[in-house]
């Protein structure tokens, strides 16, 4: 039998997967694009947006899987966290003027940690 997603599960969930997009998009602006606004813009805005990112799949996680231990939680959060930055840095090395980088992914773990941590 088919499970179909309930309606809690999809008000939790949807703002997860239109951050995800909304990642994909931003991702996807070839690098002669992309204004210089501030030094070390790259690092900020990778460390704020996967924080964003963990902040939302906590709240999914926490609404749907109101059971689930906090360790085992934030293990699952950095795990998605850290999948959906892999494969993120490896759609930018497709885009014109960008290039995949292992520190951007690090910056945004760390940044997903730290949002997490103080929930």
């Amino acid at each position: 039998m088919l499970n179909l997603p309930t309606k809690k599960n999809i008000l939790y969930w949807l703002p997860v997967v239109i951050y995800a997009g909304f990642i994909f998009s931003i991702s996807s602006v070839p690098g002669k694009d992309i204004p210089g606004l501030f030094p070390y813009q790259d690092v900020v805005f990778h460390f704020l947006e996967y924080a964003v990112f963990a902040l939302l799949i906590t709240r999914a996680m926490k609404g749907c899987y109101t059971r689930m231990a906090r360790v085992k939680r934030l293990l699952l959060v950095m795990a998605l966290v850290l999948g959906y930055a892999l494969l993120d840095e490896f759609h930018q090395s497709f885009v014109p003027g960008r290039t995949a980088s292992l520190v951007d992914v690090a910056t945004d773990v760390v940044g997903s940690f730290l949002a997490v941590c103080f929930l």
